[in-house]
């Protein structure tokens, strides 16, 4: 099956389309004003995730027409992504409840499980372990953790993008090498939508991914790395340890402002690569370092683990422990006070 023709179109759509929604934002006044919790000095417009949405959405409709993906993960995608997507903008739009927002979440994650068939059996010291429910409870929770993280973490100049771009090529060669060229598509033209859209946003944003964005992205990943599990579980291992900087820099952060009674779903900029940006002074090297750690650091581990038996527990805290002492480094989760 011929599909590479949908590499430079998902681009180009993306490309073309965050331009006109730079456009739409101006005209509607959808502009993020800086304050005491932003990481940007200048007034920019978001909601420029959208162009990834309708770009991916598409690649994936043609590609499920062309045979490449099977109907559960046209489904699961469509449905729950477009629903977050919806969800999102609605938000960027004008504020929705925190509550009513989690819910609309579970709900997503509840559609895509469904039509994924939940969590697949669990490998890890070599057994398997079939979790049933429990374990779709548990997917569910992954999903929805990693969709809000995702959101939580698009806080600099192209750091969203440049994860979902690394991760997804990363996921990619772990495919390739294992055999599982057509589980590759998806994630490479999900890399595609983000590279159309991060022009626009990196190394200066002259617009912002937005809710719709951020979240769409998170929970696509998710669904994605759950597809793989179920191809074999060392390639779900693999994803965990390509999204560590995201997973360990949000799940740090969190649990700190938690014991300290703070409200953690309002606007912080307490993470670990927020203090960074403002240490040096400027965001994008934050960004081009989080991209060499996914390519030169977690993606040889991942390889280890799904390409040569390297133990799945072992390469996950490998991969993650230096991360949590970055982020204990730039003190992560710590009061705001500078």
């Amino acid at each position: 099956m011929n599909v590479v023709w949908l590499v430079p179109v998902a681009f180009a759509s993306a490309f073309i389309l965050t331009g006109i929604l730079r456009r739409y934002a101006f005209s509607k006044h959808l502009i993020d004003i800086p304050n005491d919790r932003s990481s940007h000095s200048i007034p920019t417009p978001r909601g420029g995730g959208v162009a990834i949405v309708i770009s991916f959405l598409l690649a994936l409709c043609l590609l499920y027409m062309d045979g490449v993906i099977p109907t559960d993960l046209l489904l699961s995608g469509l449905g729950a992504g477009a629903f977050v997507a919806v969800l999102g903008f609605m938000d960027d739009h004008g504020h929705i409840a925190a509550r009513w927002r989690l819910l609309g979440h579970f709900a997503a994650a509840g559609w895509a499980l469904y039509w994924l068939d939940g969590l697949p059996p669990v490998y890890v010291f070599d057994q398997v372990f079939d979790l049933g429910w429990p374990g779709s409870v548990l997917a569910a929770f992954f999903l929805v953790w990693l969709l809000n993280l995702y959101n939580f973490m698009d806080g600099i100049d192209g750091l969203a993008g440049v994860e979902a771009v690394t991760v997804s090529l990363g996921a990619c060669v772990l495919y390739w090498l294992d055999d599982d060229n057509f589980l590759m598509w998806p994630p490479l033209l999900l890399s595609c939508s983000v590279c159309g859209f991060l022009i626009w946003n990196f190394p200066t944003a002259r617009i912002f991914m937005g809710d719709a964005g951020s979240g769409f992205i998170g929970l696509m990943l998710g669904i994605l790395a759950l597809q793989a599990g179920w191809v074999s579980f060392e390639l779900f291992w693999g994803w965990l340890i390509l999204l560590g900087v995201f997973i360990v820099d949000a799940t740090f952060t969190l649990l700190r402002r938690l014991l300290r009674g703070e409200k953690v779903y309002e606007a912080h900029r307490s993470h670990a690569y927020q203090f960074a940006a403002r240490r040096y002074g400027k965001h994008w090297p934050v960004t081009i370092t989080v991209g060499l750690i996914n390519l030169l650091w977690l993606l040889p581990i991942a390889i280890g683990v799904t390409r040569f038996q390297f133990n799945e527990v072992i390469g996950l805290f490998l991969g993650y422990v230096p991360l949590a002492l970055l982020a204990f480094r730039f003190q992560a989760g710590r009061t705001e006070a500078l």
